[in-house]
This record gives C-alpha cells, sequence and structure tokens, in this order.
C-alpha cells in the first residue's frame, strides 16, 4: 500500500510515541556507544622522501620525479614486520608485531613526497611513542632497500623525519556528537518504519471516517456520531452535568439527533446499546444517552441488562440489588425498584442471577420492558457484549432497535463485522453505531470549533436566570429551572 505525505503526518499523529521511544533508544544507544568504548588516540610523524645527488636543476627534477614514482611502494613497506618487529622488541611492547601492524596507518599524498605513519593506541603518550619509533625504523628500512647490492655507498635515498608526532590531547575515537547524531538518525528511521508497520496491520476503528467505511462495506447502517475521549469521563459519567457544552455532550446530542431520523416510519422506543466485546464504553454511552433525551424533558428510564457485569449503578451512586432480576422474581413490584437519577429513572440490574440469557430471553422480561414502554416516552437497555455472551440477541423479541458502540483504537474491523453479523440474524433493525472515545484530531476540525463557538459562562448564566424569573412572574409558584438537570418548563395550567 503506497503511503502520501497526508498518510505520514497521520502515521507521526497516531504513533508519535512508538515513534519517539524508538528515537530515544537509538540516541541512549549513541550514547552508551561513546560512554562504553575505550577511547584511542592517533599520533602522526610526517616523513621527507628525498634523493641525495649535486644541486643542479636537472639532478634535482629527476630526483623528485624519482621520488615520488617510489614514495607509494614505501608507504607498504611501513607495516611489514620487518619495521613493526624490531618496534616491538625496542619499545618492550605487550603485542606481536602483526598486531601493531593493524595499529600502524601509512599514506603518500599523490603528487608528493611525503609520508605519513599514523598509529592508534589506547594510551596518548604511547602513541606517539609507537608513531616515532615506527618513523625511524622505516626510514632505515627505506636506506637498506634503496642502497645497491655489494656497494659501500650510501642509500640515494634519504628519508627526513620533518614533523614528529606530538602527545594527542584528545581521542579520535569515539566521536560522542557523530554516535550521538548517528543513533538519532537510526533511531528515528527505524521508528517511522516500525509506525509504518504498526499502522498497515492495524485494522481498528481509529477515526469514524474508519467506521464508516467498514459500516459501509458490510451493508450496515451509518455512524450516528463520534463521541469524543475526555478524561474526566471516568469521575463525571454524565457529560451534561460535567459541561454542557463540552465536545463529549455535543456528540451525545447529536446521537440524540440522528437517532431520530434513523427509523422515520416508527421511531424506536426500546433501544438497545451493545458493543463487540467489554471495556468499549457502550455503558457510559447508555447512561449518556438516556441523560440526552431528557434534556428535551422525554420522559427516559434506562435499564442495566448487563447481567455479567452491571455498571450503570455504582457509576450513578445508586443501589444495585434491587433492580431489574429482583421485579422479574417477583419480590418486588417495578415501581418500587425504579430509582431516579435526576431527570430520567434508573432500573438498576439487581442481584446477578446464575442464567442471564434465559432470564432475558423469557416472556416476563418482555412484558417488563412493555409495561416501561408504556409510562416512559424512551426506554435505553444497556445490554452485554454480542460476541462473547447471547443475552443482547436473547431479548430481541422486546427490542425495537440496537445500537452499536466500538471504541476507537481498540474495536477492530473483524469484530464490527461479526457483531453486526449476530444482530442481523434476530431480524431487529441495527439504528446505527457510534464511535467512542474518538481522538480529537482524528475527527478532523468539528470539535475544536465546537467548543471555541460554546457561549460565555457569565452570559448563559445571566440569561437563564433572567428566563427564570420571567416563567416565574407568569407561572404563580414557578420555581427557576434546575440548570445542571435541565428540567423542563411544564405547560401554563387553569387555575
Amino acid at each position: 500500500m503506497a503511503l502520501d505525505l497526508r498518510d505520514y503526518l497521520r502515521v507521526l499523529s497516531r504513533r508519535w510515541h512508538v515513534i519517539a521511544l524508538v528515537t530515544v533508544l537509538g540516541t541512549v544507544a549513541g550514547v552508551l556507544a561513546s560512554v562504553l568504548v575505550t577511547p584511542e588516540y592517533r599520533a602522526t610523524t610526517t616523513l621527507f622522501v628525498s634523493l641525495q645527488a649535486d644541486t643542479n636543476t636537472s639532478q634535482l627534477n629527476e630526483g623528485n620525479s624519482f621520488a615520488q614514482a617510489r614514495v607509494q611502494s614505501y608507504a607498504d613497506v611501513a607495516e611489514s614486520p620487518a619495521v613493526t618487529g624490531p618496534v616491538v622488541k625496542s619499545l618492550g611492547l605487550t603485542m606481536t608485531s602483526a598486531q601493531l601492524a593493524d595499529r600502524v596507518e601509512a599514506e603518500a599524498p599523490l603528487n608528493t613526497v611525503l609520508v605519513r605513519l599514523t598509529v592508534t593506541d589506547t594510551g596518548a603518550e604511547q602513541a606517539a611513542l609507537i608513531s616515532n619509533a615506527v618513523a625511524r625504523r622505516f626510514a632505515d628500512v627505506i636506506r637498506k632497500l634503496e642502497r645497491p647490492e655489494s656497494s659501500k655507498l650510501p642509500s640515494p635515498v634519504r628519508l627526513t623525519v620533518t614533523h614528529p608526532a606530538d602527545v594527542p590531547t584528545a581521542p579520535s575515537s569515539p566521536n560522542t556528537a557523530v554516535n550521538v547524531a548517528l543513533g538519532l538518525a537510526v533511531g528515528l528511521l527505524l521508528g517511522l518504519g516500525l509506525g509504518v508497520a504498526l499502522e498497515t496491520v492495524d485494522t481498528s476503528m481509529r477515526d469514524s471516517k474508519a467506521l464508516a467505511e467498514c459500516l459501509a462495506a458490510a451493508g450496515g447502517p451509518a455512524v450516528l456520531s463520534s463521541i469524543v475521549q475526555d478524561p474526566r469521563a471516568a469521575r463525571q459519567p454524565v457529560s451534561l452535568r460535567d459541561d454542557m457544552h463540552s465536545p463529549r455532550a455535543e456528540g451525545f446530542r447529536k446521537l440524540r439527533v440522528n437517532l431520530q431520523f434513523a427509523e422515520v416510519d416508527q421511531r424506536p422506543k426500546v433501544i438497545a446499546v451493545t458493543s463487540p466485546l467489554p471495556r468499549e464504553g457502550k455503558s457510559s454511552v447508555s447512561v449518556n444517552l438516556a441523560a440526552t433525551l431528557a434534556e428535551e424533558g422525554a420522559k427516559v428510564c434506562l435499564i442495566d441488562c448487563d447481567l455479567r457485569r452491571p455498571s450503570i449503578a455504582p457509576a450513578l451512586g445508586l443501589v444495585r440489588d434491587a433492580g431489574l432480576t429482583t421485579a422479574l422474581v417477583g419480590q418486588a413490584e417495578l415501581h418500587e425498584v425504579l430509582q431516579s437519577a435526576g431527570t430520567f429513572s434508573v432500573l438498576a440490574s439487581g442481584r446477578i442471577p446464575p442464567n442471564p440469557t434465559q432470564l432475558l430471553g423469557s416472556t416476563y422480561f418482555a412484558s417488563l420492558l412493555r409495561t416501561l414502554a408504556e409510562q416512559f416516552d424512551h426506554v435505553v437497555v444497556d445490554t452485554a457484549p454480542v460476541l462473547p455472551f447471547a443475552d443482547t440477541t436473547a431479548m430481541a423479541p422486546a427490542i425495537d432497535g440496537y445500537l452499536l458502540v466500538a471504541r476507537a483504537g481498540r474495536t477492530s474491523r473483524s469484530q464490527v463485522i461479526d457483531a453486526l453479523r449476530i444482530l442481523e440474524r434476530v431480524n431487529v433493525p441495527v439504528l446505527g453505531a457510534v464511535l467512542n472515545a474518538a481522538p480529537v484530531r482524528g475527527e478532523g476540525d468539528a470539535h475544536a470549533y465546537a467548543y471555541s463557538y460554546r457561549p460565555k459562562q457569565d452570559t448563559t448564566a445571566r440569561l437563564t436566570a433572567l428566563v427564570s424569573s420571567r416563567l416565574a412572574a407568569v407561572v404563580p409558584g414557578r420555581r427557576p429551572a434546575d440548570k445542571q438537570h435541565g428540567a423542563r418548563v411544564p405547560s401554563k395550567t387553569r387555575s
């Protein structure tokens, strides 16, 4: 799959933590390579090659050409045993002549008569000492090689040390700056590669667009809303009470509006909220959907039918042990176990039964739902996950429609399709899907715009107080509206 620049930017935004981690590890590896490696020092001795001849110009030119031609061959002699062996013996070095040869580097620049001998050692003083010793021995060996056989004349070639090796003041390796830069570059490249690989194999619903494409490919319903991730959701389960103009609250309002148009011919009254697997936020969506429906003044009842792991009552601070199962087994009347959550009623789960599927598929449960549907404008049912349990499909005859919740970055494409196929077999419409914990960046600029377009708090407060005072003056005994729970204004009655 070819990726364009926009795809790479998306990888950076979604996988930045992986890329940053690998980049940091690469940088740390570069630092460790500089810290753990033993420092080495380089000392260089420079020799000048010349011919011992008369000083006329012609002979000097010929001698210079001769030296340039021969000096390239001299460089190889510097690493020979004839040079390194005597140096090891004379300096008493704890290494062989071959090991010393590996530390000697001879260089003869083109078009010059210079030979540079560089020795690398772990000690600065010893590097300079060995370099000068190698240079002296090298000059002796060259003179012997160039001296004519059976002749007592001196060698015509003379090697003179023009720049003896100085004790280096700083190590030549490791180069900390280079190692750190190399580690950073390698780590960044590996991080980008890993990020692209993870993005390629990731089949989770990363944003509402991915979920919509998945549902469209499976012939499923539309995405009704995306609920952005909010760290305050755990502390404030009802978003309208925390901040009624937050992006999360607006997402649930969008869900309410789109849900009204999901089935135009016959609007669903009993809506079951489910998800493919646990921990995807279906209970949070159920609670906020009930609160948002009640915001318009409708009578709403929320039922906790997740008899595997009920969570509605603890989240709202209600009693869990008296509820649905209590009424189904005849231990209490339905109206006795209904609890108030402010703007809507709640039927908690009650005690967890040993046979949830059988209980939810019974005629008693269907009769209870019909009774609640007659008493309330909307009934929101929080159910167990679809894939691991059969509870959700067992209650299908009493349900008007399902709402499927997927969690961004967790629910996979195959899980959404499998859950959709299971729900479609019971011949109850799937009204739509909701993407929970959606990233704000992944949903574009809509949420950021909604947040910036929210009304100012002081203006809202003054307007609410003004409306409440006017209503109190018109309607005798009228109390100001509850701003937190959004109580609706009753119609004026005749005395």
